[in-house]
């Protein structure tokens, strides 16, 4: 049962949080439509793709990224002031002791976590999709990094197939090679000068083809010079394209079935994309941390008041930002595990928060 107390409490720190989030979402807005507004003079955009359909998308995945430093931000900001007008001291004296003191921040924090949360697997990632659209289409038109030159990957465990070259612009691959095999023997072998998409359900159109099918000893040679032949492939064009932002564009759903697929199909590469899924839930994580190194810090009365505070609940969340950036990039190169890297930050700054409470004011 909340008491007044915790109701007052939960009260002040959400409206400082969603305040704190209207503010910063202005900011980020307006900054970015200075950096694009030539874009959007320049190109056939219209004005729904840019003020519903970007901009929206837009703001939420900002918001989504910048959660745990608002929470901080928010914490520091209105604790802070409750110090600075004795109402923390006067709540001890009533015999309220720290541990209780923290019961409604943590409600507080619950729910923006779960928020977070929900929106970190779903809402934000569905957003990312219709926001990077209109950036890929508008703005950004180079940001596919998918590989075209000497591609190999698995259609299924017991067939591989490899492209020396494949011509994103009209989907044709040359020298095109299927090979099928029963155990560790090759039973069948494709091969083309020329594979043309021809559209769903993954139909291809093969040139000058070449078909091979062994039996033990015995072989079966069907040759295809100057014909044609349609066929179907577990390949489409969208396995050709891997945008640098395109993790962030899938749910979570979507992000565990694109990692098993690329892994059966001997793909690999997928860290980023597992570091994406793991992050998703390591962040709503962080903003119970943070809420507690906010309150720890900010519930002491001190010379210097709000704007010490500010200034001490920034630079841990600055220190936060890199020390997590950092561990990103050594889970990138395999330095160190992937899920270890993730949630490192959070378990370094959960060391940091028992420690501040323990020399927290009492």
């Amino acid at each position: 049962m909340l008491k007044k107390l915790d109701q007052y409490i939960i009260r002040k720190f959400l409206s400082t949080f969603f305040f704190t989030v209207l503010i910063f979402t202005m900011i980020s807005g307006i900054i970015d439509f200075s950096e694009k507004v030539e874009k959007f003079i320049e190109e056939p955009i219209t004005k729904k793709e840019i003020y519903i359909d970007y901009y929206p998308n837009f703001l939420l995945y900002i918001d989504g990224l910048l959660w745990p430093l608002f929470t901080l931000i928010a914490v520091i900001f209105f604790t802070s002031r409750m110090a600075y007008n004795s109402e923390i001291i006067s709540i001890f004296n009533a015999g309220v002791s720290f541990p209780r003191l923290m019961r409604p921040y943590l409600v507080a924090a619950t729910l923006i976590a779960g928020l977070h949360l929900v929106g970190n697997h779903y809402f934000i990632p569905k957003g990312n999709k219709t926001r990077l659209d209109i950036v890929h289409t508008y703005i950004w038109r180079d940001n596919d990094k998918g590989k075209t030159q000497d591609v190999h990957m698995f259609l299924s465990p017991d067939t591989k197939v490899y492209i020396n070259y494949y011509r994103k612009r009209d989907s044709t691959a040359r020298k095109f090679r299927l090979e099928s095999f029963e155990g560790n023997e090759l039973v069948y072998l494709l091969k083309a000068n020329t594979a043309e998409w021809i559209g769903p359900p993954n139909k291809w159109k093969l040139r000058n083809y070449e078909i091979r099918t062994f039996d033990g000893m015995d072989e079966e040679l069907i040759v295809g010079n100057g014909k044609e032949i349609d066929t179907t492939l577990a390949l489409t064009p969208a396995d050709f394209v891997d945008y640098k932002e395109q993790h962030t564009m899938m749910t979570s759903a979507e992000l565990r079935e694109y990692i098993s697929n690329q892994k059966a199909r001997g793909v690999g590469n997928t860290q980023k994309y597992e570091i994406e899924l793991h992050r998703r839930s390591a962040e709503p994580f962080t903003i119970y941390i943070l809420t507690i190194i906010g309150m720890s810090i900010a519930a002491r009365k001190v010379r210097g008041g709000i704007g010490l505070h500010l200034a001490m609940g920034i630079g841990i969340g600055a220190l936060y930002i890199f020390f997590s950036r950092f561990a990103i990039v050594f889970a990138t190169g395999q330095a160190i595990p992937i899920l270890l890297g993730i949630w490192l930050p959070n378990i370094v700054f959960s060391a940091v928060a028992a420690l501040l409470v323990q020399k927290a004011q009492k």
